[in-house]
């Protein structure tokens, strides 16, 4: 289940010493930028060092493999926050959950650091099994810095929110740049470093974080309490023998274990536990007919997120793989590596957050619902893929292509993410029945695992389908599906009923 957001037991209204917020802000703000600056630093390398030449340092595997690879790694990642949540309600408290999790990232980017296969397949589950245990407990420690019903708590989240793309601009430009000029290894080392600067200011800075976040939530009885201990030992043995059973049949020859195989069992776990969850949810809930409105609506919602996530990830892995193969990787005089590209898009989130947030105030009774906005993100990161067609057939025809092109398309995809990424959990809290709330927190995440997993397995296309066909197939499946979303927003709307 995903974290919960609790009342903290040490908030208080007159502490203003961070820009009138609490102290505890500046902390978890230079942990999460650290961490996002350590994440996004070796997402900018991944798919690179994957595919790479033998002779250059990488590790020379097909666009197929390294496609299948990153969507898994990429999908775990979200995918872990759900037992990562849980873990911090039940047992951990988000502060230990948040602590460990970095420590996890921080050992995962310095095995990746280490040249050998192992090293590398070791490093990617532990960067993902931290991001499972710090993302999700991060932002539920931010929200228990505030009392209830203070007024400043959405305005700390935006300020929690730019600590998020400081770190993700400022990642590949250091990370890219270690990895794709002097060594691959120096990038994954430089992003271990960052993640380790961010948890020696965590625990320094921590006594200012108060008592959030610091404690699980208790159990309502002795019997809950040993029932929690039970379902631990459960979850833990069952890992175990699972585990023990593939490695068996792994070195006993009787199953071929590849990442092919991981990725394809990942999509069919992903897509059977999206459809017991709504079918659990629409058939067998105990829901009023206006609960049972709004979780169709959450429903819509979370195929378009997905969907969405699928086709805006592409900046990792196949507009990556494009800058590196089929780009002009110079700007304006200046020669840059590939990775600098992944640097755009938290640029632009930067310059247009406040853009847009001024804009929904400023539309006030006019602001687009939730439908609205999800339909003109689909559209945006839709029409954004599709630019890319006239710029790989500049490729095709032997020519690099400006870089300008990927730049035109980050700018359309943030543009989507204004509209979708903000509102998104909000939706999902305001339309969920009080008592899943906390486990409808966990389907976003579960939406951003599917989009990442759709986005590394389209990377597996890289090279066995043109790119036009590539480009223009995904990027009029978003848009088609945007127009689609926008066709149905008023019945939409009467589903939600009083919610907007």
């Amino acid at each position: 289940m995903a974290p919960s957001i609790s009342i903290p037991l040490a908030a208080s209204a007159s502490d203003t010493r961070f820009f009138g917020h609490p102290r505890g802000l500046a902390t978890l703000f230079m942990t999460e930028m650290w961490e996002r600056f350590s994440y996004y630093g070796m997402r900018a390398l991944l798919i690179l060092f994957m595919t790479a030449p033998a002779a250059t340092g990488g590790l020379a595997f097909p666009v197929t493999k390294a496609g299948a690879i990153y969507g898994l790694y990429a999908a775990m990642s979200y995918l872990l926050c759900l037992p990562g949540g849980w873990l911090a309600d039940t047992f951990l408290g988000q502060r230990r959950a948040v602590l460990y999790g970095g420590v996890l990232i921080s050992l995962g980017n310095f095995s990746l650091a280490t040249p050998g296969l192992a090293t590398f397949y070791a490093g990617l589950a532990l960067v993902a099994a931290g991001t499972g245990l710090l993302k999700p407990n991060v932002s539920v420690i931010v929200g228990q810095l505030y009392p209830p019903h203070d007024t400043r708590r959405d305005a700390g989240f935006s300020i929690f929110y730019m600590g998020i793309n400081l770190g993700a601009f400022l990642s590949p430009l250091v990370c890219g740049y270690l990895g794709e000029t002097i060594n691959w290894h120096f990038g994954f080392a430089a992003a271990g470093v960052s993640m380790a600067l961010g948890l020696i200011q965590y625990v320094a800075t921590a006594r200012h974080l108060g008592e959030a976040g610091l404690h699980p939530t208790p159990p309502a009885s002795a019997e809950a309490a040993a029932n929690r201990t039970r379902q631990l030992r459960r979850a833990l043995s069952g890992g175990a023998l699972v585990f023990a059973a593939l490695a068996l049949l792994q070195f006993t020859g009787v199953l071929a274990i590849t990442a092919e195989a991981l990725s394809n069992a990942l999509g069919t776990v992903l897509v059977l536990t999206v459809v017991v969850f709504f079918a659990w949810v629409l058939f067998f809930g105990r829901w009023t007919p206006e609960e049972k409105k709004r979780l169709i609506v959450v429903g819509v919602l979370f195929v378009a997120a997905s969907l969405f996530w699928g086709i805006y990830e592409q900046a990792g892995s196949t507009l990556n793989l494009f800058a590196e193969r089929n780009t002009d990787k110079h700007l304006l005089g200046f020669a840059f590596p590939a990775s600098w590209m992944q640097s755009v898009n938290a640029l632009f989130v930067i310059a247009l957050a406040p853009v847009f947030a001024w804009l929904w105030v400023w539309l006030h009774s006019r602001e687009p619902s939730s439908p609205a906005k999800f339909s003109m993100a689909l559209i945006f990161v839709g029409v954004g893929l599709m630019v890319m067609i006239p710029a790989a057939l500049i490729a095709l025809g032997g020519t690099l292509a400006s870089p300008w092109w990927l730049i035109l398309v980050y700018f359309l995809h943030t543009v989507g993410e204004m509209c979708l990424s903000p509102v998104g959990l909000s939706a999902m809290t305001k339309l969920a029945p009080a008592r899943i709330t906390s486990l409808l927190m966990g389907v976003w995440f579960l939406a951003a695992s599917v989009g990442n997993f759709l986005a590394g397995r389209l990377a597996s296309l890289y090279e066995t389908l043109p790119l036009t066909q590539l480009f223009g197939v995904v990027g009029a499946l978003g848009l088609a599906a945007g127009l689609l979303l926008a066709m149905f927003v008023p019945a939409t709307k009467r589903l939600m009923g009083d919610v907007k």
